[in-house]
């Protein structure tokens, strides 16, 4: 019986790879049966025994074979005698499974991975490559989608010169290794709506010369002529003219200008580009703890900005998820060492007693920020809207800083920095 086996044809890459693999279960099958019902003498059980074993082998060969072929139709039904074989021949099952995970290395990888090809995003707010809305940009454009920028009209040349000069080729890296490509880079001054709500002074001042359609308004009807839509909108800018004074000490006129550029800007940014955003697109803005917990040096009326943002989220989840299908979240990010945050002059600060008091002692990276606002601009996160996410290491549900020196005779479990 071994003998005429060996004459049996054996498996190769050839597309009777699956009628072969079905063969040998069937034989297999028929064994068993014959193992386990017919009254068969030691030696009888033994023989039939290794007969099954080199069919065995011979399937898991076959089945490795479809591994160049996982295009073609037979795979699914041949994956599924693979699992049958599996639940039939219990001891043996290691090797089939072996099987079934070589006949699927080449597909994409199992699991819900973040898909955005096909997308296209507008990122307000990014001037440099080392913030929140860069590394945002960035993950975006790992999970496929094509990435628009909106960037402060006094900025623009800058940041333009810089990506052409390939000062920012090494921020643009991304995990496979190429570069994040930016498909256009738009002037925006997020704080006037029209060309009518431009003073005389700002539409005079150089740093705006030479550069056009920079209101909201003008943006989002330049992006529409040049695309027709978008699905993905991200508000990453934020300005407090007063920031460093208390509440106590800022004017009417730097709060309102907190307000107006911080969060105001949102509700106006989603107003002009929710008619040109795709069913079932994704708006998502970041803000910050100072919203709900007092943050001493985090002033000017920021800190009512950001409640007011977080507030402006949950309506406008509602209004653009009933008339327009567009989920609205918000991100609490963790203190970043980026340049915008340095002019509030105590970034280190707060980045060390994060780091103590968090429950994840560690750095918070702008991609992890970044990451986040993939998924929630992702299917993964379809029934998502009205939220505030924190990223922040945890550092939002803590009550008391550990670090207190009224805590240290508790047994506090800490990493030594």
């Amino acid at each position: 019986m071994l003998a005429l086996l060996s004459t049996f044809p054996k498996p190769h890459f050839s597309l009777l790879a699956p009628t072969q693999t079905n063969i040998y279960f069937s034989l297999i099958v028929l064994f068993t049966i014959l193992l386990s019902a017919l009254p068969l003498s030691l030696t009888q059980r033994s023989f039939f025994s290794s007969v099954r074993y080199h069919l065995l082998e011979m399937a898991t060969t076959a089945a490795s074979s479809l591994q160049i072929a996982t295009a073609r139709p037979c795979i699914s039904s041949s994956r599924r005698i693979f699992k049958a074989g599996a639940a039939i021949f219990g001891g043996n099952s290691k090797v089939v499974t072996k099987a079934m995970s070589e006949a699927t290395e080449n597909k994409p990888i199992s699991g819900l991975p973040i898909d955005l090809r096909g997308k296209r995003a507008f990122i307000a707010g990014v001037a440099d490559d080392n913030g929140y809305g860069w590394a945002i940009a960035k993950s975006l454009a790992a999970a496929g989608a094509e990435i628009l920028l909106g960037t402060w009209v006094p900025a623009l040349n800058i940041f333009e010169s810089s990506l052409r000069r390939g000062k920012f080729d090494e921020s643009r890296v991304l995990p496979d290794g190429s570069l994040m490509e930016i498909t256009k880079v738009y002037p925006l001054d997020a704080v006037f709506d029209n060309l009518e709500d431009v003073p005389e002074d700002i539409k005079a001042n150089k740093r705006y010369a030479g550069s056009s359609k920079w209101t909201v308004q003008e943006v989002a009807e330049s992006v529409k002529n040049d695309f027709g839509s978008i699905d993905i909108l991200v508000h990453s800018l934020a300005n407090g003219p007063e920031v460093t004074k208390p509440l106590l000490e800022t004017s009417r006129n730097g709060y309102l200008a907190a307000i107006s550029a911080s969060s105001y800007s949102y509700v106006s940014l989603l107003k002009h580009f929710i008619p040109i955003m795709n069913p079932g697109g994704s708006s998502i803005s970041l803000t910050y703890i100072a919203s709900e917990r007092i943050i001493p040096g985090y002033g000017g009326g920021m800190s009512s900005a950001k409640a007011a943002l977080e507030s402006d989220t949950r309506v406008l989840a509602f209004e653009a998820g009933r008339k327009h299908k567009v989920r609205v979240n918000a991100i609490s990010a963790g203190p970043l060492r980026s340049r915008a945050a340095k002019a509030i002059g105590f970034i280190d600060m707060m980045i060390d007693y994060s780091i103590v008091n968090a429950p994840l002692q560690k750095e918070l990276s702008a991609d992890e920020v970044g990451n986040t606002a993939a998924f929630l601009a992702s299917p993964l996160a379809s029934a998502i809207t009205g939220a505030v996410i924190y990223v922040d290491n945890g550092l939002n549900a803590m009550g008391v800083g550990v670090d207190s020196p009224i805590f240290k005779d508790l047994d506090i479990p800490t990493d030594k920095h």
